[in-house]
């Protein structure tokens, strides 16, 4: 060392200050290194105890014919649930690790915010693809208090669409492999798993009992669906429902909008058939998806099947379906995801206010009004001048996608480029019964005939007459149920 840096190291004192700093590096030294000595002990030791006490093996030894794979797993999965019930429920979760999982959260949200989440009561009924990812986001989110309703088990089939469920799960109750899961994610929340069917009465009442702020409807029976909805409807309680989700491929087509308007979804529009029956007509949030139906239809049931008896009494429950309809494995998450978005914002006290709906489909009932309203200026003789019709833009909207499908009236009910609106009978009064979709080419057919369809011979595609005229007449007794449900 040169006297450059140490130019009074001939003292005394500072000879004994420089061998008293280099015994504490080196003492410092050896304490580290004894530490991870330590380390590096108690990890193989735990290494050893993982075999012996989680997966039944000793040191040296490998399973035997005696000891299966799925003793294996089970003995693993036993351990870890006891560890995390011990943590959970003796020594509690500190909330300063609760703050430090959800921290993005508060980040996005602030306090005051989080605090609402945190103190949400969401109901869930059905727990398969879609409501097990709705339910899995709202937990991780902050949510505390979760009430998991499904009657069903997980299946082999169930694993390409379930949000948690695993092999092990098979053959187990939905809700409790979401439970499960949840209390390992989140130790502090409140999982509750109810194994029934939501219907209406008293049974149902018991399953949405308590202060509930959300309720999630992710069933896949039309029925049982329209009966929740009602139900929620009614008493004040806001509920999410999840249209379609099945035999559907294209993510871009997913959105959000009220129920009133949706499209292109053929359960939304069963849904909305159903509740109008009830006269409810909006009110409630859906996710849907706008892509067209294609060629992926309901598997048919097979032979053995169907020679046991009528397709209800195949069923487990009265009216639930049998067969199967193909699902794409990440659609029912994004439309599970969707809902989980939407309530964390609502709960929060941030909701998305105006969800982006398809604006074109307004616009297309903008533009059956107007051709309506021209075409009847014409029959009345007013040298063109149209007046107020007596159905506005929202009956268009029914006539045109509930009523009708948004296909024309006469077989095979083709989506016409330019559909058009116009009176079945001439001789009535426009009403909402007395209206059908039809093509540019069968307006011709219906003009030439003096505005009455009973009179068309043959329709477009070689239709008989008679043919058209017993669907308009089906569908006329359901535009009178309608007004009927409605009056």
């Amino acid at each position: 060392m040169s006297s450059r840096w140490l130019p009074s190291v001939n003292s005394e004192a500072a000879k004994l200050t420089l061998v008293a700093i280099t015994a504490s590096v080196v003492t410092l030294s050896a304490v580290e290194l004894f530490r991870l000595a330590q380390a590096r002990s108690r990890r193989e030791e735990l290494r050893r105890r993982a075999r012996e006490d989680v997966y039944g093996l000793e040191e040296g030894k490998s399973t035997d014919d005696k000891q299966s794979v799925l003793d294996v797993v089970e003995n693993a999965a036993k351990s870890l649930d006891d560890f995390l019930q011990e943590q959970a429920g003796n020594t509690g979760y500190d909330e300063t690790l609760i703050r430090e999982q959800l921290a993005r959260n508060y980040s996005f949200f602030g306090e005051e915010a989080m605090n609402k989440v945190r103190k949400g009561r969401v109901v869930v009924v059905g727990c398969g693809g879609v409501g097990s990812w709705a339910a899995v986001m709202l937990v991780r989110s902050g949510v505390s208090s979760l009430r998991l309703v499904d009657f069903d088990m997980v299946t082999l089939s169930s694993l390409n669409r379930h949000a948690v469920a695993e092999l092990a799960d098979v053959g187990t109750p939905k809700v409790l492999a979401c439970k499960k899961f949840f209390e390992k994610v989140a130790p502090w929340a409140e999982i509750e798993a109810r194994q029934e069917i939501w219907q209406p009465g008293k049974q149902g009442e018991s399953l949405l009992e308590g202060d509930v702020d959300w309720v999630i409807d992710a069933i896949d029976n039309i029925n049982t669906k329209v009966e929740l909805l009602k139900y929620c409807r009614k008493r004040g309680i806001k509920v999410f429902a999840s249209m379609g989700a099945g035999a559907k491929c294209d993510p871009t087509r997913v959105q959000i909008s009220d129920i009133s308007n949706t499209y292109e979804d053929p359960l939304a529009r069963s849904v909305r058939r159903g509740l109008r029956q009830d006269g409810i007509v909006d009110g409630i949030p859906v996710v849907y998806s706008t892509e067209v139906p294609g060629d992926v239809k309901l598997l048919p049931l097979p032979e053995h099947e169907v020679s046991k008896g009528a397709v209800n009494e195949l069923g487990p429950f009265d009216n639930f379906r049998v067969r199967i309809l193909p699902v794409l494995g990440p659609l029912p998450s994004i439309f599970g995801l969707h809902i989980a978005t939407y309530i964390i914002c609502e709960l929060a006290g941030k909701p998305i206010l105006n969800p982006l709906a398809n604006r074109n489909r307004k616009k297309l009932y903008e533009k059956l009004l107007r051709d309506l309203t021209a075409r009847e200026a014409k029959v009345a003789g007013n040298n063109g001048i149209p007046e107020r019709l007596p159905i506005d833009e929202n009956d268009i909207a029914f006539i045109f996608e509930d009523l009708h499908r948004g296909r024309t009236i006469v077989p095979p009910h083709l989506i016409p480029q330019r559909p058009l609106l116009s009176r079945w009978d001439v001789t009535e009064p426009l009403s909402v019964e007395n209206c059908v979709v039809l093509a540019q080419e069968d307006i011709k057919r219906l003009d030439a005939a003096g505005g009455r369809g009973v009179d068309v011979p043959e329709w477009s595609h070689g239709t008989p007459g008679e043919v058209v005229t017993a669907i308009v007449d089906k569908r006329i007794e359901e535009a009178r149920a309608w007004l009927r449900a409605i009056g």
